[in-house]
């Protein structure tokens, strides 16, 4: 526990020095042992944590469910990420940039006054990429806010400049992992409640005296709510997530 927080206070003290080399805006990492022992966030007065479910894809194409914890304390505008198995780290970064700046014009809370402290926690190698975005985006207005999150409720998409959520790939991996989790409502980007897979087929010819056979793809119409067993809605931006989050 004390080397974690001692790592957590080095990369603040890093950020906050490469602060004013750097834009307040750059993201700042430091590694996570996930072996080690679980501790309390540093006691700041006006702290505020949210912890929340994510879904995501492992390397052979399986769904996970990950954690993304957000801690939102008193700083100069800073963000840091504490990684933990995450492939494909500089797109999660750029979700992160894009999140901090969708929640700050949301909310209207100046946040170059706090530091955002951001860790994804994962039992395998994930590959998360920008679909982590529209999920950090909500997890950070909520710690912004104090508001409560729906539990029952999880969501994958991009997140854009302008609030709106952009398609991201394999959704019912995704839909089944938040199944797993006990989810019951899962949020998916417009036009992608069903998702198209290929079955592999073999269709042989006989020419002559030959029999000449292909393994065609054949495309099927997946409809997502109904294959992994949990209600789905689709949405195109982070206030209409935001409604399905919220209570108020």
């Amino acid at each position: 526990m004390k080397t974690r927080i001692a790592m957590l206070i080095i990369g603040i003290a890093v950020g906050a020095y490469l602060g004013g080399v750097l834009s307040s805006h750059t993201v700042y990492v430091y590694v996570y042992n996930h072996t080690q022992s679980p501790c309390k966030p540093i006691n700041y007065t006006n702290m505020s944590y949210v912890s929340m479910t994510i879904p995501a894809v492992d390397q052979e194409g399986n769904g996970i469910p990950t954690t993304l914890e957000v801690l939102v304390v008193p700083g100069s505008g800073k963000a840091l990420v504490n990684i933990d198995k995450l492939l494909f780290w500089t797109d999660t970064q750029n979700s992160i940039r894009m999140a901090r700046n969708i929640a700050e014009k949301v909310t209207g809370i100046d946040l170059e006054n706090y530091d955002l402290i951001y860790t994804i926690k994962a039992n395998a190698s994930v590959i998360e990429g920008p679909s982590a975005g529209a999920a950090i985006t909500i997890a950070t207005i909520a710690a912004l806010t104090g508001k409560e999150l729906n539990k029952s409720v999880m969501i994958t998409g991009t997140i854009n400049h302008d609030g709106s959520i952009g398609p991201v790939g394999e959704i019912l991996a995704k839909a089944v992992a938040a199944k797993s989790v006990g989810a019951e409502l899962f949020l998916v980007p417009l036009a992608q409640s069903n998702q198209i897979t290929y079955r592999s087929e073999r269709y042989c010819e006989q020419i002559g005296w030959t029999q000449i056979c292909t393994i065609e793809q054949i495309p099927v119409k997946v409809n997502i709510a109904e294959e992994a067993g949990i209600e789905v809605k689709e949405v195109g931006s982070i206030e209409e997530a935001m409604e399905y989050f919220f209570s108020d």
